[in-house]
């Protein structure tokens, strides 16, 4: 009892500390490769969050074709110390390599849960303020445009119901159900 009085919360601080920071790194891939505005306030301040870090980095490890490579390895390598940090702490012994392993599905559900959270954002603000602008909602529609733009040409607003959304977020979940599986076991993933 002793010693998960207080791992616990120390497992839960280290998933925090480094979760946040790799959702902001996440958000500021995501914008850049779907060309968002960095002219906005919310993606100045992901810029001045992530920049001390990517700056040099990217001198290292250039893009290519658009993908900002730098910004895709410092997320796989935090989410593995993340990940190995935690399963230390749990009291399990862990290889470096497996733990780079694990780390993948974990990133691809990030993903998918940031397209799913700013697709519910999106709609949330659409039903409390429709047609208002703020950054943070113009930010979501860089987010959530890629996605929802396939699914309006197939599936355009009924009778002034726009059913996109609710199409997009089933596709997402039955995505994150029918890929994070076979991916955790391929790479041997203990948090299934």
């Amino acid at each position: 009892m002793g010693s998960s009085y207080f791992t616990n919360p120390i497992i839960f601080l280290v998933q925090i500390l480094f979760g946040a920071y790799i959702l902001v790194i996440m958000l500021r891939f995501l914008l850049q490769l779907f060309k968002a505005d960095f002219y906005n306030p919310i993606s100045q301040f992901i810029v001045k969050l992530t920049g001390p870090v990517l700056k040099p980095l990217r001198r290292i490890i250039p893009g290519f074709g658009g993908l900002d490579l730098a910004s895709i390895l410092l997320m796989w390598v935090l989410k593995t110390i993340e990940l190995a940090l935690v399963v230390t702490l749990a009291g399990l012994s862990v290889n470096p390599v497996m733990a780079f392993a694990w780390a993948l599905p974990e990133l691809i559900e990030l993903c998918i849960n940031v397209f799913l959270f700013s697709i519910l954002i999106q709609v949330i603000f659409s039903w409390i303020n429709p047609g208002a602008y703020n950054p943070l909602t113009a930010l979501i529609s860089y987010l959530t445009d890629p996605v929802m733009r396939p699914v309006r040409r197939v599936i355009p607003p009924i009778g002034g119901l726009d059913l996109s959304p609710m199409v997009a977020m089933i596709g997402l979940y039955l995505l994150q159900m029918l890929l994070l599986p076979p991916i955790q076991v391929l790479t041997g993933s203990p948090f299934r």
